[in-house]
C-alpha cells in the first residue's frame, strides 16, 4: 500500500494551478497554428495569431493567459493501492487557495445569492473515481465563466436519436456566437442521466486535440459536429473564417431505455488543463 501526504498534493496543486494559467498546452497551440496557416479570412487569421502571442507572452509567468483564470474543475483518480494520509479534498482546497494567492490569480469564487466574493477560489469542483494500481492522478481543469454559461443539458428522447443530438449541439454553439471567445473545443456528454451527461462532457475537455475516439461511430460523430460547427463561420473571435472550432470531443455512456441525455460544455481557446501523477 503506498502512502501519499496530504502536504505533497496540496504542494502539487499549489504549483499545478499557477502552472495551468501561464501555460497552453502544447496540442492546443499546435491546433490554433495549424488553423491560422489553412484560415482564408484575414481579420480571423490575424486574431488566431494573436492568440499564439498572447500564450507566448503569458509564458513569461508574469500575466496569466486569460483574466478570467477560472474555476477549478478537478478530476481524481485514486488507486486502490493508495492511502491518503490526510484529507484529499482539503490537501486540494488549500494548494488551490494559495497558488492563487501566491500566483496573483484572480479569485472568482463567490456566494451564488450575495455574490460576495470567498476570496480564495474554492472550494473545487472535485470529481472522484477509484481505479486499479497504485498512482494518485490528478487532473485540472481551469473552468472560465465566459465559455461555462454557454454551456447546456437537455434530456432528449430516445426518438431524436442522433439527428437530435447533432441539432442540440449545432444550436448551442448557435447560441454561443462569440460571446465565449471561440476557436472552441466542444465536450460533448451523451447517455447516464441529467448529472452524468454532463460530467461527461466536461470530462471530454480532457482529451487531447489531435486524439481519435476509440468508438469508431463516435469518431465518426465528431468529424461531422466540427464540420458542422465550422460551417456556421463564427469563426475566431467572431470575426468570420473555418475555425470556430478546433475540436469536437464525445463521452458517452449507457443511459435508461426511455431517455437520452445530452449536454455540451464549450470550452474557450484558453483552453488550460494539468495532470499531475503521484
Amino acid at each position: 500500500m503506498r502512502v501519499i501526504n496530504q502536504k505533497e498534493i496540496t504542494a502539487k496543486i499549489k504549483k499545478a494551478v499557477i502552472d495551468a494559467n501561464h501555460f497552453l498546452p502544447y496540442d492546443v497551440i499546435s491546433a490554433i497554428k495549424k488553423a491560422a496557416n489553412k484560415e482564408k479570412n484575414k481579420l480571423a487569421k490575424t486574431c488566431l495569431y494573436k492568440i499564439i502571442e498572447n500564450a507566448k507572452k503569458a509564458k513569461k509567468g508574469i500575466f496569466p493567459l486569460c483574466q478570467d483564470t477560472g474555476l477549478v474543475v478537478v478530476f481524481i483518480e485514486q488507486g486502490d493501492n493508495v492511502k491518503i494520509n490526510g484529507d484529499i479534498y482539503a490537501a486540494i482546497n488549500e494548494g488551490i487557495k494559495e497558488g492563487y494567492s501566491e500566483g496573483f490569480l484572480r479569485k472568482s469564487t463567490a456566494d451564488p445569492l450575495t455574490r460576495q466574493n470567498l476570496n480564495t477560489n474554492t472550494p473545487a469542483i472535485i470529481h472522484y473515481d477509484i481505479a486499479k494500481g497504485s498512482l494518485l492522478k490528478i487532473s485540472l481543469l481551469i473552468k472560465g465563466a465566459g465559455s461555462e454559461n454557454k454551456s447546456a443539458v437537455k434530456m432528449l428522447t430516445p426518438a431524436d436519436g442522433k439527428e437530435g443530438i447533432i441539432e442540440f449541439v449545432i444550436d448551442t454553439v448557435k447560441k454561443a456566437g462569440a460571446s465565449a471567445c471561440p476557436p472552441y473545443i466542444i465536450g460533448v456528454g451523451i447517455g447516464g442521466n441529467l448529472e452524468i451527461a454532463p460530467y461527461l462532457a466536461k470530462k471530454a475537455l480532457l482529451r487531447k486535440i489531435n486524439d481519435t475516439n476509440r468508438d469508431r461511430e463516435l469518431s465518426l460523430l465528431e468529424k461531422v459536429l466540427l464540420k458542422k460547427i465550422n460551417s456556421l463561420k463564427i469563426g475566431a473571435f467572431g470575426f468570420g473564417g473555418d475555425t470556430t472550432a478546433l475540436a469536437v470531443k464525445i463521452e458517452m455512456q449507457p443511459c435508461h431505455i426511455a431517455s437520452l441525455p445530452v449536454a455540451v460544455n464549450i470550452q474557450c481557446h484558453s483552453a488550460r488543463h494539468k495532470v499531475i501523477n503521484i
